[in-house]
């Protein structure tokens, strides 16, 4: 009896949890810290070259006009593939909701593109885009129209990118929507038509409030990861043609990676940690006020 009122003492099991705990604080702190040292540093790792500069960096970043290309197109991409993203989630769940036959099918087939690795999906899309091979303008060809530089006309690159994230990840807020929609009892939609009340009166009256902490969740989560956007610019542009698709964090694995100048990438990964808490701690503030 002594042994099992010990290890139901709350310090037993912190102390199991101890060395997960510790591993983890490793792995998020000391890379952090490590930035933030680095960004007050001139260091170039090849040349072995490191000299304290202090704010420089921030200055240098800030004032550079391929960062603030970089960071407007970052905000852009945010911007229309969150919303969307969401609406068609919104959408989807409001189609798929209820029982009826052939759900599973057509579940399976919405959610299948979010199950799909990142560089399969734009290695698959970029074929689809090709100028003189591609899906799309053979399309177009067919209909006597103009072909279409969907990946190198400066115009049109970042936003064929925000598509290729739509069909990647609309899945998710579908599947979040779905859920919250699902735990919504039937009687309150019963009460509702009792007295009266067609689809979109209870859509906008009953629906949407309820499943409004599931959209401020689904909008955070898609702004933080639609604002980390590497891979499929890697992998499509390479943050061309020009810098018309040069995200932040493509900007910083440049700097970094390219440049080797790890004291310039991490000021500019410094900028983008702001960024991303400020979004956060507004979206998580909107979830707060909406539980409360």
């Amino acid at each position: 009896m002594k042994k099992l009122n010990k290890r139901s003492n709350p310090a037993f099991f912190l102390l199991i949890l101890l060395p997960a705990l510790l591993v983890i604080l490793f792995l998020t702190l000391y890379p952090v810290i490590n930035t933030i040292v680095l960004a007050f540093y001139k260091y170039n790792y090849l040349s072995d070259e490191i000299k304290f500069i202090g704010l420089k960096n921030f200055f240098t970043i800030g004032s550079d006009t391929v960062f603030q290309t970089a960071f407007l197109n970052t905000l852009t991409f945010a911007a229309v593939a969150t919303v969307v993203e969401v609406g068609l989630g919104i959408f989807l769940a409001l189609m798929f909701y209820g029982d009826f036959r052939g759900k599973r099918p057509f579940m399976i087939t919405v959610i299948f593109p979010m199950m799909v690795s990142t560089m399969v999906i734009s290695a698959v899309w970029k074929v689809l885009y090709h100028y003189d091979i591609g899906l799309f303008n053979n399309i177009l060809r067919s209909m006597n129209l103009e072909p279409v530089g969907w990946l190198i006309d400066q115009s049109k690159a970042l936003f064929s990118i925000i598509l290729v994230d739509i069909w990647q990840w609309t899945p998710f807020a579908f599947l979040i929507m779905q859920a919250g929609l699902n735990s919504i009892p039937n009687e309150i939609f019963e009460s509702s038509s009792i007295d009266g009340a067609g689809y979109f009166r209870n859509l906008r009256s009953i629906t949407l409030p309820i499943l409004s902490s599931q959209i401020l969740l689904v909008i955070m989560l898609r702004t933080i990861d639609t604002f980390r956007i590497f891979g499929k610019v890697y992998a499509l542009t390479q943050g061309g043609p020009g810098n018309s698709t040069e995200t932040v964090s493509y900007f910083i694995y440049r700097e970094g990676f390219s440049f080797f100048n790890l004291g310039r990438a991490s000021a500019a990964a410094l900028y983008v940690l702001i960024a991303i808490s400020i979004i956060a701690l507004f979206y998580i503030k909107g979830i707060m006020k909406e539980d409360m």
